[in-house]
């Protein structure tokens, strides 16, 4: 979005809606699904159709005429059900005339091109072809088809029901993750960027590859909040790139390793990505048993990259960053409160309270915002707090309307999962192909994820697979957050795998490296992604610390040394080509191998 629509305000007016009606439901108790959820689509369309370009080039022409068109159509339909609610619960998710017909083609189309403009074309093209599989399934010969049913029941189910446009997956984006990207976006205006690049400089810069380390640190603590690789990219790239290549690391080991980096802010606690706030709803668990469950294996992916930036800061003789380029400690005290007292709010609710992690985000939220009028020096500044708490406002709306065209997108998929029963008939085939052993059926599943999740952005990547994929797992044998844990991880791998990867793109870019050979630094710097998965099945100690501290603790260290092992062998594989094997053998072991606890 231009910046010039942040002191425009038509664009603050809207900013300050979303932001302020997502923050009001979460105290203002329950309010029918059929009224929040059109509203949440309402208030994220200007975001899509009519702000996303420059002011006020893009509204002209017929480009810019077709975006009104896109945005009132969206507009009016999401009007029509909140205006008609009750009487579209009376029609039991049939659609009755043909003016409905037409509103509830408006709405999907609308919603397909909605996601296409955020994320490109893959996710609604596989939602069109869900859509055409639901029209015309009934077509097909053998087990995948289906019986059929009316054109009004299917159509009314996803646009005046709560099986398609205004289901869960809705929810979650409006009730949930819409308050921790405003939490998000609160802390990122403040000083909580200086202070997470402070801290992490601190802590990081004096050692070997000592910048390569800082954006490792710094990529865990800002994408803990950002929930985006993209945006961790862009953020702590731009500060973390520039040093790199200013001590003479290689452009493309500069760009992988903040690319790996910042893929693995996705499955950092506190906040994680969007995705575990869908498996907080899919799994009916509290989110401090998700966090729980993903702290050890988060922190390990973080640990084997470490480890594969050492190895590689050996080989080539990669330097720290020199005194004078470090933060004193003074800067770091000064920036330290702006993040850790809303984190430190929102674990203390989370943990203590037994409130929803909505609540907490939205406490938290408000605890940011204060410390906006102040900075570093401690002095109070009202217009300055003014300007920023305009720019978070308008950024969490931008984030807001991103993820909700993803997650909308995706319960349109979901929605024809479910009237179909085609998730039943993968999951037969899955069961089938794999011959009932279970790492045959870990191995298909990675690979549908990896697949699917080629443009797919994760947390669709992650629903979609884990709604095909996941019953086939959980016959055999696989607890249910160990199956949502293990998609969630490999729905991250197409970030930094070939020939699509999105964080190895953009970090390319900004580093002014090939993309190949920075995808081939990503890969063996982001073991973590591809092993520890596998790791949590092998060794389920590791996401159930709750029922012992010791075994948990011990596969860690167990698994911590494998990676190690691992990582050697394939930063050595060419010098040391036997010793690598050796290395390599080891260190699988040592990850897949759990003799005492399990």
């Amino acid at each position: 979005m231009d910046d010039g629509w942040r002191a425009h305000p038509v664009a603050l007016l809207l900013a300050a809606a979303s932001v302020g009606f997502h923050l009001w439901l979460t105290f203002a108790g329950l309010m029918p699904n059929l009224i929040s959820r059109p509203i949440h689509l309402l208030l994220v369309l200007p975001w899509i159709f009519v702000m996303a370009g420059d002011r006020p080039a893009s509204w002209r022409g017929w480009r810019g005429a077709v975006d009104w068109l896109l945005f009132l159509a969206g507009a009016g339909g999401c009007l029509w059900v909140v205006l008609n609610q009750d009487m579209l619960g009376d029609q039991y998710g049939s659609l009755q005339g043909l003016d409905q017909r037409i509103i509830a083609i408006l709405l999907i189309l609308v919603v397909l091109e909605a996601a296409r403009r955020m994320v490109k074309l893959a996710l609604p093209a596989i939602a069109v072809v869900a859509l055409a599989y639901g029209l015309l399934g009934q077509y097909l010969p053998g087990r995948f088809g289906h019986a059929g049913m009316p054109v009004d029941s299917f159509l009314g189910t996803l646009v005046v029901a709560e099986g398609g446009l205004w289901g869960p997956l809705t929810g979650i984006s409006m009730n949930v993750v819409a308050v921790f990207v405003i939490l998000g976006a609160v802390i990122g205006a403040g000083e909580g960027g200086t202070g997470f690049m402070a801290l992490a400089a601190k802590l990081a810069g004096r050692l070997r590859a000592g910048a390569a380390k800082v954006s490792i640190l710094a990529s865990a603590l800002f994408g803990s909040i950002s929930g985006s690789a993209s945006a961790n990219v862009a953020s702590t790239g731009a500060v973390t790139l520039p040093a790199m290549k200013r001590l003479g690391y290689p452009p493309a080991l500069a760009a992988a390793v903040e690319a790996v980096a910042s893929s693995g802010g996705q499955i950092m606690p506190p906040l994680m990505g969007a995705g575990a706030f869908v498996m907080v709803e899919l799994l009916g668990v509290s989110y401090v048993t998700i966090m729980m469950a993903a702290v050890l294996p988060a922190i390990l992916f973080f640990v084997a990259a470490w480890f594969g930036v050492e190895l590689f800061a050996r080989r080539g003789n990669l330097r720290g960053m020199a005194a004078e380029e470090l933060p004193s400690m003074r800067l770091v005290l000064a920036t330290l409160p702006f993040f850790a007292i809303p984190f430190a709010v929102l674990l203390a609710i989370l943990f203590a309270s037994g409130k929803t992690p909505q609540y907490a985000a939205a406490i938290a939220a408000f605890a940011a915002t204060a410390l906006l009028v102040t900075d570093r020096t401690g002095s109070l500044a009202i217009r300055p707090a003014l300007a920023r708490l305009s720019a978070a406002t308008i950024d969490a709306a931008r984030q807001i309307a991103t993820i909700a065209a993803i997650i909308i997108c995706a319960g349109l998929v979901i929605g024809v999962l479910n009237m179909t029963g085609l998730g039943v008939k993968v999951t037969s085939a899955i069961l089938a192909l794999s011959g009932g052993e279970l790492w045959i059926a870990l191995l298909l599943t990675a690979l549908a994820c990896l697949i699917l999740g080629m443009e797919v952005p994760t947390t669709a990547a992650y629903v979609i697979c884990v709604s095909v994929a996941g019953p086939a797992l959980q016959e055999l044998g696989l607890p249910a957050l160990t199956v949502h844990l293990f998609v969630f991880w490999y729905a991250l791998l197409s970030t930094i795998t070939p020939p699509v990867c999105g964080t190895v793109f953009i970090a390319a870019g900004m580093a002014d490296a090939p993309w190949l050979r920075v995808a081939g630094y990503a890969m063996r710097l982001g073991l973590g992604l591809y092993l520890v998965p596998l790791a949590m099945v092998a060794n389920p100690a590791l996401i159930r610390p709750e029922d012992g501290v010791f075994p948990a603790l011990f596969a860690f260290a167990k698994i911590a040394v494998g990676l190690a092992s691992t990582s050697w062998a394939t930063v050595h594989f060419r010098d040391r080509p036997l010793l690598a094997l050796l290395a390599l053998a080891g260190g699988a072991v040592l990850v897949f191998y759990a003799p005492f606890f399990g």
